[in-house]
Parts: C-alpha cells; sequence; structure tokens
C-alpha cells in the first residue's frame, strides 16, 4: 500500500499551487483530476480569457496562468492522476482511502480543492439550439482567432460576457451583447469599459430564435423584455455565456459538513472529518470572497496545517521561501 502525506483532489489553479506548496514543505504528493488535464475550468472553458485579479499580472491569460503553475510545479516529483473521479472518501485508522473510478488511492491527509464541482455550460432554452451547437453557436471559447473578421453576438450580463466582448471588439467585425436585463452583473471597471467601447448593447433583450442559412447560423430574433417588439440581426456567431451548472451532491455522504456547493471549514481550512481540508471556491466560512488570489492564500494554510495534523511536531508557520530554496531560481 503506497501511502502519500497529501492528496489533492482537484487539479485547478489552486490546487496546482496547492502542489507546490506541499512540495516546498517536502511532502510526498499527489494530484487527482476527473479532467484530462490540469488545470480545471481554466484550461476546459476559459483557456483564452484574460484574468485581471492575479497579484503581480496586470492581464493574464488563463491559459498562460495555469503554463506558469505548471512549470512552478515542475520543481517537485508529483505524482498525477487524471481523468479519475473521486467518488468516495473513508478514513480508516489513520489513513484515507479515497476510492476513484479507476482506484483507491491512500493518504495521510487530503486537501480538496474541487472548485465548482463537475461542470455543465447553462444552455440556451429553444428548441432548435441543439442543432446549432459546432455551427455558429459556441458555449466557451477555445480560440479567439476563429471570430476573427467574424459579426458575433454573446449572450450573457455577467463578467464572463462582458469580457469576451472586450477581448473580442479589436478582432472581430462587429461585437453584440445581448443581456435580459438593463444592467450588468459585471465588476464596475469592466462594465465601465465596455460602456466605452464599441461593442453594440442590446438590453432588455432575450433571444426568440435562430435563423440557419447553408447549413449554419446566420442570424438572431431578439425580443424586448414586456413587449411584442422584435428585432432580427444578422450574425456569424453567437456565444451563450449564461454560467455553469454544477454537481457537488456527493459532499454530504462523504460525511462532510456541507453544503450542495461548498464544504464547511474552520480557519485552519479542516473540513468536519479529520486530516481533510478544503481551499478554493469549494471552501465556505465566514467572509469568504470566492477569488483564484483568495483560494492561493487558502492552500498554504491547508498544507501547513495538515502537515501538522501528520506530525504535531511540524510547524504550522514554515520558513520563508527565500530560506527554503535559496539561491534557486
Amino acid at each position: 500500500m503506497d501511502v502519500y502525506d497529501i492528496t489533492i483532489v482537484g487539479a485547478g489553479p489552486v490546487g496546482l499551487f496547492g502542489a507546490f506548496y506541499a512540495g516546498m514543505r517536502e511532502a510526498k504528493t499527489k494530484l487527482i483530476d476527473s479532467l484530462p488535464q490540469l488545470g480545471g475550468q481554466l484550461s476546459t472553458l476559459y483557456p483564452e480569457k484574460y484574468i485581471y485579479d492575479i497579484p503581480g499580472f496586470p492581464a493574464i491569460k488563463a491559459a498562460d496562468l495555469v503554463d506558469n503553475l505548471e512549470k512552478q510545479l515542475t520543481t517537485f516529483n508529483h505524482t498525477y492522476c487524471l481523468e479519475e473521479e473521486v467518488l468516495d472518501i473513508k478514513k480508516v485508522d489513520d489513513i484515507i482511502e479515497i476510492h476513484t473510478t479507476k482506484t483507491v488511492h491512500y493518504s495521510k491527509a487530503v486537501i480538496l480543492s474541487l472548485g465548482n464541482g463537475s461542470f455543465q455550460p447553462r444552455k440556451l432554452a429553444l428548441d432548435e439550439a441543439e442543432s446549432f451547437e459546432n455551427r455558429g453557436l459556441d458555449y466557451y471559447v477555445n480560440d479567439l482567432m476563429k471570430y476573427v473578421g467574424k459579426k458575433v453576438a454573446i449572450a450573457g450580463g455577467g463578467d464572463s460576457a462582458i469580457d469576451w466582448a472586450l477581448m473580442l471588439e479589436p478582432i472581430a467585425k462587429e461585437v453584440y451583447l445581448i443581456h435580459r436585463r438593463p444592467e450588468f452583473r459585471g465588476h464596475e471597471h469592466s462594465v465601465k469599459k465596455l460602456m466605452n467601447s464599441s461593442v453594440t448593447i442590446l438590453t432588455p433583450y432575450v433571444i426568440e430564435s435562430l435563423q440557419d442559412e447553408a447549413n449554419r447560423l446566420s442570424g438572431l430574433t431578439l425580443k424586448k423584455v414586456r413587449t411584442d417588439e422584435e428585432i432580427s440581426l444578422s450574425v456569424d456567431t453567437l456565444i451563450v455565456n449564461y454560467g455553469f451548472s454544477s454537481s457537488l451532491d456527493h459532499l454530504k455522504s462523504w460525511g462532510l459538513d456541507a453544503t450542495r456547493n461548498a464544504i464547511f471549514v474552520s480557519s485552519d481550512m479542516s473540513t468536519s472529518i479529520p486530516g481533510v481540508y478544503a481551499t478554493g471556491d469549494i471552501c465556505q466560512y465566514d467572509g469568504k470572497v470566492r477569488l483564484i488570489a483568495t483560494g492561493f492564500g487558502e492552500a498554504p494554510t491547508a498544507v501547513n496545517n495538515a502537515l501538522h495534523y501528520i506530525n504535531p511536531k511540524n510547524r504550522t508557520q514554515p520558513m520563508h521561501s527565500t530560506s527554503l530554496f535559496g539561491d534557486r531560481h
């Protein structure tokens, strides 16, 4: 039985940084993720999207952030188990068993960095919508260059929809942003940039139907909310960004004190199961702010306290990185 010091479930940005920090503490570390690549939602859903709230980076593409985190991890020889979904976690004496779709892993401590769980886009609620997928209807953007010179409509009112509109503005022929409310839910700074951009804002409208020409999306019919007014819009592509639904119903079955979408933790990131910790969007405590930067701060707290749990002689306050690494860079 190969027992690890720390097993991190979830290889998104917070899980990756947690693994790096565990390496700094010389912990034997394993990463498990259900996706085929590292990076979580950033790699799968938003690789081309810019992130603006990472300390030290005025703006960084999601894919570049993941690349940097992966490069940072190469300092250590960790074990990666991808395309494995965790089905159950059981504490047996001093060992935690992690049951996945492929095998059983054994660890002295576990850190859950599950983000928002397994995710699916909230789709456009039109009967014909599914038939337009991959024919002009997209739910996320993997390659900005496919929209060069195109007429692009984006449906949504949150930060992601606004960010896509602003990123596509300089490369697309025309950009339309469709939202069912007059107000947008994005950060004030992003909304201000949107209002000063050349993006055509269509509010309050909902998408009533999709038009087909030559077996591709060719246009939209929009209906103004609470009226019978309709307008037609000629487009090459529609990007729907209504957010994503996730499933975390299994958390309580693992014996965790949790809601349907969050695990309650103490200030040391510990959960209701001894030896199991949680970081990132999945964990909840009073005053929690869901940012990647917040998760980056939670990761060392979880690692240090997990190592102290494993061996009370381990300090929860380690040396600074400059002492650990010396002149290495």
